[in-house]
């Protein structure tokens, strides 16, 4: 039984039009994934939906008791209240009289804001997400609508939303970037785009199969078409006149023909820039340490990054993981220790919050302002045709900035950082905002950059798929460590697991006693083969074996020809010392994931 409706809405901003003759019917027990490209109207069709925008056109019907719980992609806060009575005007609000200060105060804490009777203005934009996210999940409701939930969420947590939600008794509609999330908690996924909306009843995974299906049922629809269109051209040219009524049809059907709308092969963001050069030395970090406030973050951290190091980066809000990232390139200095960068160094900084942008400027003129050309495998492209190729259309190029929307100036700045042809690559945070078709190509682009990449992420699918290494922040004996482990995130939990790291349990509420399993989250499937990024480093590490003992026998042949120069004869050691033990290291990696594949072969 459907408890809302969407029935023929459209609406338009700025000339724009986002949403066209758009209807949709929500079931109780509907848990549907909006999903689009940024720009398209996803948050709009959520805030419809919720009522608190209004259509141009069309209707929302619902039942007189339906309740509605919102989460809102930038929640708003009455900042003449306590952040407290924001929340408890929301949750009462919703029907619920009793009394819920302890809960709140214990789930506001949960999600890392101690002090309940702050003012919402001294909050940064993820603690207030938070806060508004514990007020939505507190409310009652009969439907649940979020908007990007997992963003400025830790790991643990999303895990423990997606249990929360895979229990909810209500419907959802939700929008996230988050495919593993999806994939756990939807049940159906409706897709907007160009203003249109597509209906599958699927998870994402399904949601893939199907929207592929649809595509290539309209592309031979469009080929029959086309083949149709032509004869009835030649008809019409040999002076087909509408002298009956079988003609008049005739006619009728070419002009129908002729005007048909085609359907648009679906474009990509495409992105193939070439790095700059880097030297043997990469950024070097000896025994580095930082406080905050008397808290220690990290202590006597070292590590020497490999050129074509993918590390991930994760650990519970607040623990030190981007100031970690801003020690790493200056912003910040540690305490002790010392952050060495090579001179052929060239950092590509893509941070949590956009640079700020003059919203008058162009788009364009915004790009080119980095640069006007970039380097890429193909020869020269323009700063134009970048913008193309990351979905500005012409008209858009020459908009000015402040009427693109919050994922489209996430995409633009993600553009401007890669224009910049670093050889490193830090990315903070960059799943919030950006919808999942970026994503998706930014993934292959990252699989082939010829450089480093370091990212703060808790994005479960995203570690999976690019990182080969986690640095994760965790307390073990009453210490902050930073944990490593190979691999990607599905691999990290196993790891962690095997060393007895955490805790593994189940948990029914957010604010439940510890001696009932507050931190219960859900236990990681059982590994029955090798992750993406682990099939990957597998598939190549021989080559680069190989590579590298070519190296080590050149550098032999150097230090014989260098036997009088000693300097020389000393720098080429050394050289041949550290590549000889990155040969040793990547011989036992190389051991380790045969002995995985024999293992899976054995148990299949």
């Amino acid at each position: 039984m459907n408890i809302l409706n969407i029935e023929n809405v459209s609406k338009t901003y700025m000339s724009k039009p986002v949403l066209t003759n758009v209807s949709v019917g929500i079931s109780d027990s509907d848990k549907i994934g909006v999903v689009g490209t940024n720009g398209t109207g996803k948050s709009t069709f959520l805030a419809i939906a919720a009522g608190v925008v209004e259509a141009d056109l069309g209707a929302v019907v619902k039942g007189n008791d339906l309740r509605i719980s919102y989460l809102s992609q930038n929640p708003v806060f009455d900042l003449n209240k306590t952040l407290l009575e924001n929340i408890t005007d929301t949750i009462y609000a919703g029907g619920d009289h009793w009394d819920k200060m302890g809960e709140i105060k214990a789930n506001l804490a949960k999600f890392g804001i101690e002090d309940p009777e702050c003012n919402p203005s001294i909050l940064s934009g993820g603690q207030k997400k938070r806060a508004a996210l514990v007020a939505a999940i507190m409310t009652p409701a009969d439907l649940l609508i979020l908007d990007e939930p997992t963003n400025h969420l830790d790991s643990e947590m999303i895990e423990w939303l997606e249990s929360y939600l895979q229990r909810f008794k209500g419907a959802l509609l939700m929008v996230t970037h988050d495919r593993y999330f999806l994939d756990e908690v939807t049940n159906q996924i409706i897709e907007i785009d160009k203003g249109n909306v597509y209906r599958y009843e699927a998870n994402y995974s399904g949601f893939l199969e199907l929207k592929q299906q649809r595509l290539d049922y309209e592309m031979a629809a469009e080929r029959k078409a086309a083949t149709l269109y032509r004869k009835d051209l030649a008809w019409i040219l040999r002076g087909a006149r509408a002298r009956s009524t079988k003609q008049k049809a005739h006619i009728q059907r070419f002009e129908a023909l002729r005007d048909r709308v085609k359907p648009e092969e679906e474009r990509f963001v495409e992105l193939s820039s070439l790095p700059s050069r880097m030297g043997n030395k990469t950024i070097i970090l000896d025994k580095i340490s930082k406080s905050y406030e008397g808290k220690s973050l990290f202590r006597d951290f070292t590590y020497t990054f490999n050129k074509l190091d993918r590390i991930g980066i994760i650990g519970p809000n607040g623990c030190g993981k981007s100031t970690l990232i801003k020690c790493i390139i200056g912003q910040i200095k540690p305490d002790t220790g010392l952050v060495e960068i090579g001179q052929t160094i060239k950092i590509g900084y893509f941070s949590q919050e956009n640079e700020a942008l003059d919203e008058n400027s162009r788009v364009l003129d915004y790009i080119k302002d980095t640069a006007e050309f970039i380097r890429t495998k193909d020869g020269l492209v323009s700063a134009s045709a970048m913008c193309e190729r990351f979905l500005f259309n012409p008209d858009m190029q020459y908009a000015p900035i402040s009427k693109l929307s919050g994922g489209e100036k996430r995409r633009l700045y993600l553009l401007k950082v890669l224009m910049e042809a670093p050889n490193v690559i830090i990315l903070d945070e960059p799943t919030n905002d950006l919808d999942i078709q970026t994503l998706r190509i930014l993934e292959d682009y990252l699989d082939g950059f010829a450089g480093i990449i370091i990212t703060v992420s808790h994005d479960r699918y995203f570690l999976d798929r690019v990182v080969t290494r986690i640095f994760s922040f965790e307390d073990i004996n009453g210490e902050r460590v930073l944990f490593q482990s190979e691999g990607g995130y599905s691999d990290y939990v196993i790891h962690k697991k095997e060393r007895g790291i955490g805790e593994s349990t189940s948990s029914g509420s957010l604010s439940e006693d510890k001696s009932k399993g507050r931190k219960n989250y859900k236990a990681p499937r059982e590994k029955t083969k090798l992750s993406y990024s682990e099939q990957r480093e597998y598939d190549t590490i021989e080559e680069e074996i190989e590579k590298l003992e070519l190296k080590s026998g050149k550098l032999e042949e150097e230090m014989a020809g260098a036997a009088t120069d000693f300097q020389k004869l000393m720098e080429l050691s050394q050289e041949k010392e550290n590549l000889d033990a990155e040969i040793e290291r990547k011989f036992e990696r190389y051991m380790e994931l045969q002995e995985m594949v024999d293992r899976f072969s054995q148990n299949s």
